[in-house]
């Protein structure tokens, strides 16, 4: 049987987009790694989408938490007592080393403090016109064949990849971009996949193969960096600092201590992995949705060429179109990129009157939290209309997480993705084609399988 479930538009399907068969029955501990290797999204159970939690056994203690007020909990109030998962830092430590998606305690503190002014309002708006630029190529590249269908997701992928290249790398020329971008892409698949000894907590210092395999693909995403910030170090930034710029200039507030090397190219190389991928994916599936569903599709359209006319969008357009942001919250919603993250409980704990032990792992399926039915009216459908006011609950809708680890560049991946989708909907129209639909699949962002197959059409 196929575990995804693709349904169509027609009168006989029930009117939704691509969604994920979720687990009917226990999995066992083969059956899970089976799932975890084709699908991490398998192994949550459709009761996720109802229940406000579930706890298990598979090699190890889990706990799955779809709770709002449980996650406020692990996710903030007690934030310290659950650090990132031993998996987790396994599939990314590698690349990253220290950087502030990994680190923990003090040494998380001090980076996210001398990183956060790089990531300020001011900042972020300057970074505006590479993002223009990308969505202007973008259109170009569309201009060259205009009535045809192709693969919007790896057309959101080169135009993501050409914004976050340009805000680390620009004025460097000599570097390799592509080489960095294909090194990206082999170390994901190389490494993102669950090993039967992450399923059985076996410790960091037990080797997993298919990761030992990937060393030589990371000293050289390492090297890449390492020379972006020596040749940047030794020039003067230029009138409008880059993120390379203003990480080397970024300081911690409290103690004055700045980025080495090491740290420099760690949190680099975090930025350039997750400031393309998931606005890449947010892009695509919103594009897709607006394919499902024409009539919000135009209506998209109609208000954003009313603020635009022909021109691409700006930052100070974004908030004249309402609709664009409520399609990207939606595709946030339905497909959100970091679809499942996991915790380890350092300390013993009670959450909705279960007992946590220290080691217990708790999982937290973004996925099934914003398709579940207690918090969201028709939670399979599209329906952006949802977003004219606030969710509920704060933490009924974490695409970005929540609490102190929120993402730091969640106001970046924002602004970029309106000024691209704004920009697309007004030249171009999107329809579904003879291609099979998108079948969501999760390794380490909720990627499309099979890519986003559109037919494009200038309006």
């Amino acid at each position: 049987m196929d575990p995804f479930t693709a349904l169509p538009i027609s009168a006989h399907a029930p009117q939704y987009p691509a969604r994920v068969a979720l687990a009917q029955a226990p999995l066992g501990v083969m059956g899970t790694l089976r799932a975890a290797r084709r699908n991490v999204l398998e192994l949550i159970p459709e009761l996720a989408t109802q229940a406000p939690m579930i706890s298990g056994w598979t090699g190890a203690r889990w706990h799955m938490v779809m709770d709002p007020d449980a996650l406020r909990h692990i996710l903030k109030d007690r934030a310290e007592d659950y650090p990132k998962s031993l998996v987790t830092r396994l599939i990314l430590g590698p690349a990253v080393g220290q950087g502030m998606f990994v680190a923990e305690g003090e040494d998380w503190r001090w980076q996210r403090r001398a990183a956060a002014p790089v990531f300020a309002a001011r900042n972020i708006e300057a970074l505006a016109p590479i993002m223009q630029r990308a969505a202007q190529a973008s259109l170009a590249r569309l201009d060259q064949n205009p009535s045809a269908e192709r693969d919007m997701y790896q057309e959101m992928v080169g135009a993501t990849f050409d914004v976050i290249s340009d805000v680390t790398f620009s004025g460097d020329d000599g570097l390799d971009r592509q080489a960095i971008h294909h090194a990206i892409e082999r170390y994901i698949g190389q490494t993102a996949k669950i090993s039967l000894l992450d399923l059985f907590a076996a410790p960091a210092w037990v080797p997993r193969p298919h990761r030992v395999a990937s060393g030589a693909v990371v000293r050289g995403l390492k090297r890449h960096a390492d020379r972006a910030i020596e040749t940047r170090q030794a020039r003067e930034a230029g009138p409008i600092p880059d993120l390379l710029d203003l990480l080397i200039g970024a300081h911690d507030p409290e103690t004055g201590r700045a980025m080495g090397r090491d740290r420099l190219r760690d949190n680099l190389l975090t930025f350039i992995v997750a400031g393309h991928e998931t606005t890449a994916l947010t892009l695509s599936w919103a594009l897709y949705l607006c394919a499902f569903d024409p009539a919000i599709q135009e209506a998209a359209r109609i208000e954003a060429h009313a603020v635009l006319g022909n021109r691409v969008a700006g930052p100070d357009d974004l908030a004249g179109m309402p609709q664009i942001a409520r399609i990207v919250q939606e595709s946030l919603r339905l497909y959100p990129p970091a679809a499942l993250l996991a915790r380890t409980a350092q300390k013993p704990d009670r959450i909705l009157g279960r007992d946590i032990r220290r080691g217990d792992t708790l999982m937290l399926p973004i996925y099934a939290l914003h398709r579940h039915k207690a918090l969201w009216s028709e939670p399979d459908a599209f329906r952006p209309a949802r977003f004219a006011t606030p969710p509920k609950d704060r933490f009924g809708f974490l695409p970005f997480g929540a609490g102190p680890r929120v993402c730091i560049g969640a106001g970046f991946a924002l602004q970029e993705a309106g000024i691209i989708l704004a920009s697309l909907l007004t030249r171009y129209r999107f329809s579904l084609g003879q291609n099979p639909p998108p079948r969501p699949e999760m390794i380490l962002t909720l990627r499309p399988s099979g890519g986003i197959w559109l037919k494009t059409d200038p309006v």
